[in-house]
């Protein structure tokens, strides 16, 4: 039995995470989906995530507005982890499929970066391998944080937590237009790769470039 996990990017449920979603699951406005979403550019009923065949299937239920994945309008597409779903102002992200991660011994449920082999139309086998680097790709140094995301802090005072809310909200709606302005290059022969274009590119450079001053500003001693 195949298992997802779906977790909202953006919208009202911003942030909340669907656990464990036996399949198959269906997503709209209505409360009689198991995945409901408070958006009047979203159908009542707008898609259905299914397994079939060990392929998890993703099929837009002749909504209104339609369904995007990554960046391209469908109306069935077989989804991997690491998907972003777009349906009216919603963005979702496929983060976990447990037949597969459980099969492969991961420990750390958000690890993606594996992609499905090539078999035969006869091979039903999850068999998946590691991404290996493009070709002149700077391999990354192992990542400041290997337990995951550091915990938020605690105590604060009402003002504080909400400067920490816009902080926080600022730098996410940022990524956000990074996320829903990149497409993925269907025509790549280097594995799965995400492309845009050179403004949304400059804007998470400059992201980037405030994420480094906060740091610098919050890391330097202040004077009493």
């Amino acid at each position: 039995m195949t298992v997802v996990t779906i977790r909202v990017l953006e919208g009202m449920e911003q942030g909340r995470i669907f656990s464990r979603l036996q399949l198959p699951v269906s997503l709209g406005r209505e409360d009689e989906n198991i995945i409901q979403l408070n958006d009047d550019r979203i159908s009542r009923f707008h898609a259905r995530i299914q397994d079939h065949s060990g392929r998890v299937i993703l099929t837009d239920l002749d909504s209104t507005n339609g369904t995007r994945v990554n960046g391209h309008p469908v109306q069935m597409r077989i989804l991997q982890i690491g998907d972003v779903i777009s349906v009216g102002r919603c963005t979702l992200l496929l983060s976990e499929r447990q037949e597969e991660i459980e099969e492969l011994g991961f420990d750390d449920p958000s690890r993606t970066r594996y992609e499905r082999l090539e078999g035969t139309p006869d091979d039903d086998s999850k068999h998946l391998d590691f991404v290996d680097p493009l070709p002149g790709h700077v391999e990354e140094p192992t990542s400041l944080f290997p337990n995951g995301l550091p915990e938020l802090p605690l105590n604060l005072n009402s003002l504080q937590q909400v400067q920490l809310s816009d902080l926080l909200s600022y730098f996410h709606e940022r990524v956000g237009r990074v996320v829903r302005h990149s497409t993925e290059d269907l025509d790549s022969t280097n594995g799965r790769m995400m492309q845009c274009d050179w403004s949304t590119w400059n804007r998470l450079v400059e992201l980037q470039a405030h994420l480094a001053e906060y740091i610098r500003h919050i890391n330097t001693p202040q004077e009493s």
